[in-house]
């Protein structure tokens, strides 16, 4: 509704940007960077966040860098995931049925690993999204997965990816001390900061092809950062709502006040964002 009023060519705050035009912060391209030692040195790597914060772009952008010629990706989100399913999960996406019990299963696993390794070059990449909600059977698990002959190499590279309770509320216990020395890389996504709100902001709409003209003003930017805390998911909310509104008043540029209405009366419960 908005994008022929404004003259865009695509729709800017929607989660199907693709990955090369999202906006890419500091702490993002660092994540990223930290995330290719990882591939490449086959290391065990926790992300975490809060909601809202980036991570599903982290992992979009992370999958699309690595070279399909050099590696093997393998994405799980599963809230319930035990260590069979795990297994099962990552030989399925490898198109193998696997065994019944776990043990077999993780067997079956290395020895598909290291045929992708030794035979045709390939190295493995495990993304595993949603690892706050994981059980404390599953994350010890990995331990047994990463200790592959007497810890002299791992199988494959690990990435655990959740909400900053991953690390607050469970890595950091003591019962997950044996997992917790075996993490390699610990990334952690913040929240944008007010210039970087204003860069994210005019990143997308550049995406969706406005770029001689100024849609928010700065006082309206400074709004949208204080309403969204920086959080990435929210700017997109009060952004989308506000180009909404400005359609409907005929509006050629977003000012703070137009901002305010908005939360005041186009968000749910009175501007809740959460």
């Amino acid at each position: 509704m908005y994008e022929s009023f404004y003259g865009m060519t695509h729709t800017p705050f929607t989660r199907d940007v693709p990955a090369d035009a999202l906006y890419e912060s500091d702490a993002m391209a660092d994540a990223l960077g930290r995330l290719a030692y990882v591939a490449d040195r086959q290391l065990f790597a926790v992300v975490t966040a809060d909601a809202g914060c980036g991570k599903s772009t982290l992992i979009r952008k992370f999958s699309e860098s690595l070279p399909k010629d050099q590696y093997i990706f393998l994405y799980l989100s599963d809230s319930k995931l035990t260590p069979r399913w795990f297994y099962k999960g990552l030989l399925d996406q490898l198109g193998i049925e696997s065994k019944f019990y776990r043990g077999d299963s993780k067997r079956q696993l290395q020895k598909e690993v290291e045929i992708l390794r030794g035979v045709h070059g390939l190295k493995v990449v495990c993304v595993l999204d949603e690892a706050h909600l994981l059980e404390k059977e599953t994350i010890e698990e990995f331990r047994f997965l990463l200790n592959y002959r007497f810890d002299s190499m791992s199988p494959m590279a690990l990435v655990l990816v959740g909400q900053s309770e991953l690390w607050d509320e469970k890595l950091r216990l003591k019962r997950y001390a044996a997992v917790r020395q075996r993490i390699d890389i610990n990334c952690v996504l913040p929240h944008l900061d007010r210039p970087e709100t204003e860069k994210y902001v005019k990143s997308h709409l550049t995406y969706a092809g406005v770029t001689e003209q100024e849609l928010f003003s700065r006082r309206a930017l400074d709004e949208i950062y204080r309403l969204s805390s920086g959080i990435p998911r929210l700017i997109n909310r009060v952004c989308e709502k506000c180009l909404m509104y400005g359609v409907q008043q005929s509006l050629r540029i977003i000012d703070d006040k137009d901002v305010l209405f908005v939360s005041e009366h186009e968000m749910l419960d009175g501007g809740d964002l959460s």
